[in-house]
This record gives structure tokens, C-alpha cells and sequence, in this order.
């Protein structure tokens, strides 16, 4: 296997580790943090890599379980939060364990909320490993659902890695999904694919290599640099008209690298805000795992759905 091959095969790897390192559900963490708890956050950096672990854990069992406060088919969208919001997942996530701390954070905010599994088959509890061109259709087909309940004519995306980043570009870009989406909000997201270097200290530290090559997935060669995701999806641009676009990075991020990867350019009538977590609080070294139960990203996804009264994000917020 080639390098770029290997690297590939890691995007997400960090999943495997910390399901089998997660403690068991009678000493796990809790799971669910709340937007006061960033105090705690800063205090002890990437804390959210031990909410991450236990929520994995903890989905083993049901992996095609919802995420709290999410997929409440009877909510009716505010005139607040009109667009329901679409949760995303990773390579080699689910549901359940990468949205168990927004999605409750959003659905106290006043939004619907609604988190799909994708990638595999049901009962698989590494989900996201599909052809990501293929996996757009899961998503395309879940956002009309959402839709066709809600009443809603346009949904807030909202996705962590590839499922931030290649996956609903995809969607918006060739699925149709334009027309059917006011904003993308990407954590940590697999923009323009990662490195081999990048991959290759992963690999090292998580001592996952073996396993990792034999579960990659076709979506973890789309995920790299160079990759015909990459190429289709950039030839004209990073954006497509009439879609908003935030993207939140961790400057520590150790799947997706460069981190600089992530950002996005604007295009015509498809801003761009890039926002880098260490500028809203320094002392938050969440990593590409850590991040998805920030309370600093938290709060700049809420600012982001709901630009009209935002509130300072900051290590306190």
C-alpha cells in the first residue's frame, strides 16, 4: 500500500483508539457539556477528546441511536431559527458520538435538530467509510426528510471533518443541495484533503496503523490531497452561490493538516468566514477529536446560525 494510501486510511482513526481505550460506562466522563462548563474546558485543554471517547463508547451498543435534543420529527421550526439544522458526522464516527455535546446546546438554543448516520451499514458502528459521492445521496435524501416534515425550505448544515468538509460540498455542489441550504458550518473540516505526514504522526501515536488500513473505507482516499473528490470539487472554486459558508479550525489538529487545509475562499454571492478556536480562546487545545465537544465551538456555531445576536465567544463563554 502506498503511502498516500495509508495516510488515507487514517482520516478519522483516532475513533478506533478511543473506543477501545474509553473506560466503561460505569467510570465514563459524562458525556454531555453544557455551554457553562467552558470554564473547565480551558482549564484542563482538549477535555472534549474524554466526552468524545465515552460517547463512542457508549454507541457501540446502538450505534444507530440519536444524539440528544436531535431527530424530534414532530418539532416545528421558530420564526427565531426558521431552517431546521442538519448534524453531520466523521469518518469512522457516528451520530451519537460526535454530536451527543452541540446537539443538545442547539436544541435548548430553540432549534430542530437532526443528526443522520451514513457510510455503512445499520448495526456498524464505524459509520462514514463510504464513497463520498455515494454518501451525499444519504445526505441529500435525509435533508429532504427533514424538509418535507419541518415545512422548512432551506436547512443549516452543520458537520465535523468530512462531514463538514468533501461530503456536504459534495451534496451542495452535485446533489442539488444549494437550493436546499442557507449555510455550511464545518468543524474541524476535511477541506481540499490532508497529508500523509499528518496521518503518519496520527498512526504513530494512536499504535492503529494495521487496523486502520484494514477498515479505511473509500471515503478516507477521497480524503487526501490530490484525491478526484478533491479535483472535482475544486476546479471551480470552493463555494457554490447562494450558500454561506463558516468554517471552525483547531490550530492543533492533527488529522486534517495542514490545519490551513480547512479554510475556504469566497465565491460570488458565498461568503466566507474562517475562524480559528485559538482566537476566541487560547488556552482550548481541543485537537481534531476534541473539538466536536468544545464549548468555545459551541458557542461559534450558535453565533454562526444565528448571526444576529451573537454573543462573545471566549474561554468563558
Amino acid at each position: 500500500m502506498k503511502l498516500r494510501h495509508v495516510a488515507a486510511a487514517l482520516v478519522g482513526s483516532a475513533a478506533i483508539a478511543v473506543a477501545a481505550a474509553a473506560p466503561s460506562s460505569s467510570s465514563s466522563p459524562s458525556i454531555f457539556v453544557t455551554a457553562g462548563s467552558a470554564r473547565t474546558s480551558a482549564a484542563a485543554p482538549n477535555a472534549g477528546l474524554a466526552s468524545f471517547s465515552a460517547a463512542f463508547a457508549r454507541s457501540q451498543a446502538a450505534p444507530e441511536m440519536s444524539p440528544p435534543g436531535a431527530n424530534d420529527w414532530a418539532c416545528e421550526p421558530s420564526a427565531a431559527h426558521p431552517r431546521p439544522v442538519v448534524l453531520v458526522h466523521g469518518t469512522w464516527a457516528n451520530a451519537y458520538a460526535n454530536w451527543s455535546g452541540l446537539s443538545p446546546v442547539l436544541k435548548q438554543a430553540g432549534h430542530c435538530v437532526y443528526a443522520l448516520n451514513f457510510g455503512a451499514p445499520d448495526g456498524d458502528v464505524f459509520k462514514g467509510r463510504g464513497h463520498i459521492p455515494e454518501s451525499a445521496k444519504e445526505v441529500a435524501a435525509f435533508v429532504d426528510k427533514v424538509l418535507d416534515a419541518t415545512g422548512a425550505d432551506k436547512v443549516d448544515l452543520v458537520g465535523h471533518s468530512q462531514g463538514g468538509g468533501l461530503l456536504p460540498r459534495w451534496y451542495l455542489k452535485f446533489e442539488g443541495g444549494a437550493a436546499k441550504t442557507h449555510r455550511l458550518v464545518g468543524i474541524a473540516p476535511s477541506n481540499h484533503g490532508t497529508t500523509a505526514s499528518g496521518m503518519a504522526s496520527l498512526a504513530r501515536s494512536l499504535r492503529v496503523l494495521d487496523t486502520a488500513a484494514q477498515m479505511a473505507g473509500l471515503a478516507a482516499e477521497d480524503q487526501t490531497i490530490g484525491s478526484d473528490v478533491n479535483a472535482r470539487l475544486d476546479a471551480d472554486g470552493d463555494t457554490v452561490p447562494g450558500v454561506r459558508y463558516t468554517t471552525v479550525v483547531t490550530r492543533t489538529d492533527e488529522v486534517v493538516t495542514p490545519y490551513r487545509q480547512q479554510y475556504l475562499k469566497a465565491g460570488t454571492d458565498a461568503p466566507v468566514d474562517n475562524l480559528d478556536l485559538q482566537d476566541a480562546c487560547s488556552a482550548d487545545m481541543s485537537a481534531h477529536l476534541g473539538i466536536a465537544y468544545s464549548t468555545v465551538m459551541y458557542r461559534l456555531v450558535l453565533n454562526a446560525l444565528d448571526p444576529a445576536n451573537p454573543r462573545t465567544a471566549n474561554c468563558l463563554s
